[in-house]
């Protein structure tokens, strides 16, 4: 708003509060369809229902949550969900979480999601899809998770991998540079007995380590919203990540010390070698291609600390870098996320379909039929309105802003020059 509202500004603040009053806020925060298709020990695998019961094609997309976070990072609102973009894209998408940890759940380290959660729903996944292979995406430690997973078990059915704000070096990260110096003379055994003690990290700690990770944001958000009342898509995308942060989920004790002692305090991510339950995970094991993007204002996971990554993937049959607008949460779902990051995801699947079958043990005759059918399916029941359709193509999907592709608060790079990063120089 104005320092003085105009008056449309003044009645469409005055319509917000009354919506928010009268029905409780702004965001449509009803969850895409889902079922389950298959579920284990923290392990709960859903399939997203295809949107107008069309058969989606291609091959399928698993989005890897990260451990704390509530799944609803992929499915935020109505409008900013990835969820919902890839279905409306009719593309095959499957999610895998994790339920709610428990004290007992305390004894349960990384190598439970990564040697076995991961690896199972890829599988499951795969199995469903008709035994094609997965376009795995992972969101911050679901990132992590996935890189892990495909540099330990190459064999599994991957065609391809998307890491979105994963840092793989921890002392390119503002809020834990100040606290390098106390890691190395702070007794181990302090931290070891306080995460036990607890058995994790709880849900309110977690909580507020997220919130106190946006920073200024957290002082200066009263006098944001007076500013945006008259934004109905601004103050619903707030309630949107209200409503993620107070279902943040708890860390398992093991998991937490693991991730304390081996990416912060040793900080084994940046070498690209993992100790992984008694056995070394190599990075460079992986060739899938990669993808993977940064936020501008990701005070969580830096340029930097993400663009790590890229020097370690020296086998991948591609890695691509890309700055996109937003924080950690926002260059996932946030409203900029659906003209930049969404396109580029795009893009990227639609670049790397999956070439061979050998995972699934499918025959090349059923691999070929697979992969014409979506492309000969349009022509051949729209071929007098070729034109047509090929003038709605762009309407239905959006551009991307290659302004702000690849673009940084400090403007060092340009939107060309982004994907020249993942390049070796």
């Amino acid at each position: 708003m104005d320092l003085i509202p105009k008056p449309e500004q003044v009645v469409s603040a005055a319509s917000n509060i009354a919506h928010k009053v009268l029905y409780g806020g702004l965001a449509d925060l009803r969850r895409m369809p889902r079922t389950l298709i298959d579920e284990g020990p923290l392990r709960e695998v859903y399939h997203y229902r295809p949107a107008k019961q069309v058969r989606a094609t291609g091959d399928p997309v698993l989005l890897v949550t990260p451990l704390a976070a509530p799944a609803t990072c992929y499915d935020l609102r109505r409008g900013c969900s990835l969820v919902e973009h890839f279905v409306q894209e009719d593309r095959p998408t499957y999610l895998v979480e994790y339920g709610e940890i428990s004290f007992r759940d305390r004894n349960l380290g990384i190598e439970h999601w990564v040697g076995e959660v991961v690896p199972a729903a890829i599988r499951a996944v795969s199995e469903h899809a008709g035994g094609r292979p997965v376009h795995l995406i992972g969101w911050s430690l679901g990132g992590t998770f996935a890189v892990l997973v495909a540099a330990s078990q190459p064999k599994l059915p991957i065609v391809s991998l998307t890491v979105v704000g994963s840092p793989f070096d921890v002392t390119q990260v503002p809020l834990v540079a100040p606290l390098r110096p106390l890691l190395s003379v702070t007794p181990g055994g302090l931290v070891t007995q306080a995460y036990r003690a607890l058995g994790g990290a709880p849900k309110p700690l977690v909580r507020r380590a997220f919130q106190l990770s946006s920073g200024s944001k957290v002082l200066t958000k009263p006098l944001a919203v007076l500013q945006h009342l008259d934004d109905a898509e601004w103050l619903a995308q707030i309630e949107a990540v209200d409503d993620f942060t107070d279902h943040m989920i708890a860390y398992p004790g093991r998991t937490f010390g693991q991730l304390y002692h081996r990416m912060v305090k040793a900080n084994q991510l940046r070498d690209g070698v993992v100790d992984h339950d008694g056995r070394e995970i190599r990075l460079d094991a992986i060739t899938v291609p990669v993808l993977v993007f940064a936020g501008n204002t990701d005070g969580i996971a830096p340029i930097n600390a993400v663009r790590r990554l890229v020097d370690l993937l020296p086998n991948a049959a591609e890695v691509r870098f890309e700055i996109v607008p937003g924080g950690h949460l926002g260059m996932l779902t946030g409203r900029a996320a659906r003209e930049t990051t969404w396109v580029v995801m795009d893009e990227w699947l639609a670049q790397h379909p999956a070439r061979a079958r050998k995972a699934s043990g499918k025959s090349p005759t059923k691999k070929t039929p697979a992969k014409k059918t979506p492309a000969k399916k349009t022509p051949a029941k729209k071929t007098p309105a070729k034109k047509a359709s090929a003038k709605k193509a762009p309407a239905r999907k959006s551009t991307p802003s290659r302004s702000a592709i690849g673009s940084n608060p400090d403007r060092r790079y340009g939107s060309a020059s982004s994907r020249n990063l993942g390049r070796k120089p």
